[in-house]
This record gives C-alpha cells, structure tokens and sequence, in this order.
C-alpha cells in the first residue's frame, strides 16, 4: 500500500500537467480503464501503462511529449492496437500516447493524386473518402477496416496490393512528426523524390523509436479501367507454389496474389461460408490483375493457363466488384476464422525468396511434427511473405513457451534461404532477439546511431526492435530490458 502511495505522489502532478494540455477527459488514469490498453495484438505480453493521454492535435502532442521528456517519463505511441509484434506494447511507469482521436482527414488534392490524414484515420476510410472521384490508396492490410494509418507507417504495413504498388512507404510523400524532445518538424514533401537524406524512409517503419507522426501525406491511385480476380485450386501446396513463381517469371505483375493452404481453407469456410474455396483443395491461389481493359483479358488467359499447366483442377474469375469483393472475403477473414480452429494462434510473418516457397513449406510442415502444433499457412505469395498461424491452447503449461520456440524456428529459416524475418508486421518486443540472425553486429550498432540521433534519451518506445541486452538468445519471449521486468505473460 505504501509503495501504491508513493507512486501515485509521482504522478499527480504530471498528471496535472496532462490535464492542462488535453483536459481530464483525454487523460486515462482508472486502473479499470487502463486495461483496455495494456497490450496490441500481440496478446501473449500485457503491462498496464500507468498513464494514457488521448490528444486531438499535433500541438497537444508535443506538450504531452515535452512534459515527458521534462521528467525523463518514457511514451509509446499507439494507434488501433492491431500490430501483431508488441510494438505498441506498454511498459511499467510509462505513458501511452493514444492517437485514436486525430481521426481528421485534414486535405484532399485529387488533382495532385494526394490527401493528408492525422494518425488516427482509419485505412479503409481514405479509399472510401476518395472513391466516389475513382481513386483508391493502395495498401491494404488485413485489418484495413479498423487499423489506423499512423500504425502503418510505424510498422511500414504491406497488404494484399504490395506486390504490385509497394508497401506503406512507397505511398507517404511526407510527414509531420513530433519528436522526442517535443520539436515538431516536418520531412518529406509534396513531391516523390525531395533532395538530402531520405528521413521519410528512415521514419517509416521505425516502430516509434524516433517520434510519433501527427500529419502524414498519402499519394492515393487512379482506379484502374479493369479488374479481375481469379480463384485457381490445386492438390498439391507444391503445385500452387510453382504456379506463382512461373506466372512472375512469364513477365506478369499481379495486383496481388495470395495463398491459402487446406486448414486455412476449412477454417474460412467454416466461419465466412464464402461457398467458393472447394474444401477439399490442398491450396488455393487467388490473384487479383489491373490495368487496361486489353490487357487484363490478355493476362487473365495467361494466368489461367500457367495454373492449369501446373495441375489447378479449376478456375474462377471475377470481374464484377460484388463477386471480386466475396473471392476476396476470405483471405482477409483468415487470421479471424483461424480462432475458430483453436483456443489461440501464435502468427508470424517471414519472407522468403519465392524460389524457396516449396522449400520452406516442407519445412514448416516438419516443424509442425516436430513440435506437435498444427499450423495454418496464409501468406502473401507473389512477394513470399508467409503468414503461419501456429495454432495452440494457451491454458496448456509450457505451450506458450514452445509456441514462441517453434516460431522462432520458423524466422531463422526464412532467413537462412536468403528472407527476412519480417515483411510487414515489424520487430517490436516478439522478433528484437531474432535480429543477430539476420544483421551483424555493426548493423545493428548503425541502426543505433539513427535512433540516438532522434532519440537521444531513449524515451521513445524503449526496448523495442534491437536485442536486450546484445547477446539475447533465449527466445523473442525473453523480455530482459530493465524496463520490461513486470511486464506479466499469459
């Protein structure tokens, strides 16, 4: 009780200080109510924060993050909560800087192909804001109806579209950002390529560890003239595999072009009843094709063909939005309907060259005997970034732990085949051990000038991304940076 007491002497009068800058209803102090925040997506790590503050506005921010950086307080920004590797993840005596309230969509410049949005906005709604006047904003993660697009940038988050448009970077042209001492700042522009150093690259996808972005200009897309998704089922995950690597070496670019294997297939239908995945395939390929009206007709044929030559049984295409939206439906369901096959999933997101995918699918299924878990592959294939769900009863002692083991297993495979062990989830707290396996000593310490650079007291998002301390071998669950001591696993 004493030490209850002491601690809540600390932090009344920063609390106070909140108060001032956002008012009492942007401050979240009730344990109760702090519960709602005390992990992502991430859910096997919880830590309650011991303050969240809801700003509306890039100024309030900044105060928010000088009152911090005044009394050495460390933050974390947070969006929707959806990040699937602890990036958003609390730690004790901390702050929790919740975006979820800049939700304005501040300009839109058809004219220029761009708009700019606050954190806070929603993916899904800047399509829906500029579709009416045929344009879309290509990156589409799973999520896209409820993640914000300041969580995209922090994690650099793909989607379906990637293969062919690029990840969240390749569609921000510039930034507003509140850095951790409190100085706003702007990089970027309105143009693709600025002159001098490339910060806007350097900022997207680096988790929070250099500020928090308030302003962010997106470049959005003409719709193109015709579309068309064809559903191709085969046998054998092999054959799907070889589908995809000669439909790429044929010349052909995709929209987008995913996988799903047979437990992931069942458990779609099982929960959405789309009624198109044939249950009985071992694998289907969906892939999504753009462009002219002449040149979707032409690649539609070519595509249908590499798929039949490589043993798909058969072949449906869609050109109209509602029956392309309902092909789609289920691959964007799959981490949903994953529950339904067991108490809990363990998700990874390695990526691996496509020449490999047969490879490491095999792998994966050795793995998958060896440990005793059965795992569901979804994966972005054309650019082979696999999505295995390692399905598991958390309430089981131990299978957490072996959980974690199997999937760091599963990471260092893609990175012995020449991959990477993320594509579009990020480092965060899951993956920060793994990253000796793929980056040298001095990698790492030039990453660590960068952060210093922007982040000289370590305040901003402490403990995320890079090994803690250097020689962290135990596993991604290994939690020793001094600021993760109490934070508690389920």
């Amino acid at each position: 009780m004493l030490l209850q007491n002491q601690q809540h002497s600390k932090w009344k009068p920063i609390i106070k200080q909140f108060e001032a800058v956002l008012s009492k209803n942007g401050v979240v102090q009730r344990k109760e109510e702090l519960i709602t925040y005390e992990c992502d997506g991430l859910t096997s790590y919880r830590q309650r924060p011991a303050v969240v503050v809801l700003p509306r506005t890039t100024e309030q921010v900044a105060e928010v993050v000088k009152i911090c950086d005044r009394n050495s307080i460390p933050f974390i920004a947070r969006g929707s909560g959806t990040g699937l590797s602890g990036g958003a993840l609390p730690i004790e005596d901390c702050v929790l800087i919740v975006t979820a309230m800049m939700r304005q969509i501040l300009k839109i410049d058809l004219e220029n192909q761009q708009v700019v949005v606050q954190p806070g906005v929603i993916n899904n709604w800047v399509t829906q804001t500029v579709s009416g006047a045929g344009f879309y904003y290509a990156p589409d993660p799973s999520s896209q109806i409820i993640c914000s697009i300041g969580g995209n940038v922090a994690e650099n988050s793909g989607g379906v579209h990637c293969l062919k448009y690029g990840v969240t970077t390749n569609h921000v042209l510039g930034l507003k950002l509140v850095l951790p001492d409190g100085t706003i700042t702007e990089v970027g522009g309105q143009v693709p390529e600025m002159p001098g150093y490339d910060l806007t690259g350097v900022f997207v996808g680096s988790e929070g560890t250099l500020g928090i972005a308030t302003e962010i200009t997106l470049k959005i897309l003409k719709t193109a003239e015709s579309i068309c998704v064809l559903l191709a089922d085969f046998t054998s995950v092999e054959a799907a595999g070889a589908a995809v690597s000669d439909i790429i070496s044929a010349g052909i670019i995709p929209a987008g072009m995913e996988m799903m294997d047979n437990l992931s297939i069942n458990a779609v239908e099982d929960v959405v009843a789309t009624g198109c995945y044939p249950r009985d395939a071992e694998a289907i390929l969906l892939v999504e094709i753009d462009g002219l009206v002449v040149e979707v007709a032409a690649n539609k044929q070519r595509i249908a063909d590499i798929c039949k030559q490589n043993g798909a049984r058969g072949i449906t295409t869609a050109n109209d939005p509602e029956t392309r939206l309902k092909l789609w439906k289920g691959r964007k369901a799959a981490f949903a309907a994953a529950g339904h096959l067991s108490p809990d999933y363990y998700v990874q997101d390695g990526v691996i060259p496509r020449t490999q995918l047969p490879f490491v699918l095999q792998e994966i299924e050795n793995l998958s005997k060896q440990y005793g878990y059965r795992i569901a592959n979804v994966f972005h294939a054309g650019d082979g970034n696999l999505h295995p769900l390692i399905l598991y009863n958390n309430s089981v002692p131990g299978a957490l732990e072996k959980v974690e083991e199997l999937g760091g297993e599963i990471l260092k495979l893609c990175v012995k085949v020449g991959g990477s062990i993320s594509g579009e989830h990020g480092i965060g707290a899951d993956k920060r051990c793994y990253m000796p396996d793929m980056f040298t000593e001095t990698d790492l310490e030039t990453m660590q000038y960068i952060r210093q650079a922007f982040n000289p007291q370590g305040l901003a998002n402490p403990g995320k991304i890079f090994p803690t301390p250097r020689t962290c071998g135990e596993a991604a669950r290994a939690v020793t940076a001094k600021n993760f001591e109490s934070v508690e696993r389920f």
